[in-house]
């Protein structure tokens, strides 16, 4: 199993795990509280040693490995997860082209980490409603958009619309990740049973 490879399934499940959670939101009104934790504490990991250490380890995206396992595996898998990870990886290319962008994101997630280290939980409504703002001021202007789908009722709440937008920066941040490890569609695509390979291997360490 090489280094990059594990990086890039890592990141590939960081992606797959905002995007579970945001459907979550978005269809029952909450989510995985540990697993949106996780998530949410990868932006402010911005020196982190390797690709676990980003999620805290890999206890911290179970649930990205086995929602991983299902969108490559065939059987289980969810076009409409599917669907938000792929939009979020054209999104991570034209927010790394813009050098201005990238600065205010950095900048905004310095300035909320901050606020984050004197909160109670990371998933204080403070904390994820600044998450929130910075992806709206930011990513939310480029194109194509997130159309996320759910429960009329659930969308309707600001609280869940904070949650689904900070999980949204979050899976930008993934998507960043795993380009940084080195990956690219083209390679997903040839070695997809070598990712999955590597996803099984990763979640029985978990």
């Amino acid at each position: 199993m090489s280094d990059s490879l594990t990086q890039q399934t890592i990141a590939l499940a960081g992606l797959a795990q905002s995007a579970c959670l945001v459907q979550q939101i978005a269809r029952r009104g909450q989510a995985d509280d540990a697993a949106m934790a996780a998530s949410l504490a990868s932006l402010f990991k911005i020196d982190a040693k390797d690709a676990p250490d980003v999620f805290g380890g890999l206890g911290g995206i179970q649930l990205g490995l086995r929602q991983l396992l299902k969108q490559l595996g065939g059987p289980g898998m969810d076009p409409e997860q599917a669907g938000y990870a792929a939009t979020l990886l054209i999104l991570e290319r034209k927010f790394m082209a813009d050098s201005a962008m990238v600065d205010a994101v950095r900048d905004g997630v310095e300035r909320i980490a901050l606020k984050a280290e004197h909160s109670p939980s990371i998933l204080d409504d403070s904390v994820v409603a600044e998450l929130a703002g910075l992806y709206q001021q930011t990513i939310s202007t480029l194109l194509p958009k997130v159309m996320v789908g759910g429960e009329p009722g659930y969308l309707r709440q600001t609280r869940n619309t904070d949650h689904i937008r900070a999980l949204l920066l979050a899976g930008i941040r993934s998507a960043v990740l795993w380009r940084q490890s080195g990956g690219n569609r083209w390679k997903l695509f040839f070695q997809r049973r070598r990712v999955l390979d590597t996803a099984v291997s990763l979640l029985a360490r978990a």
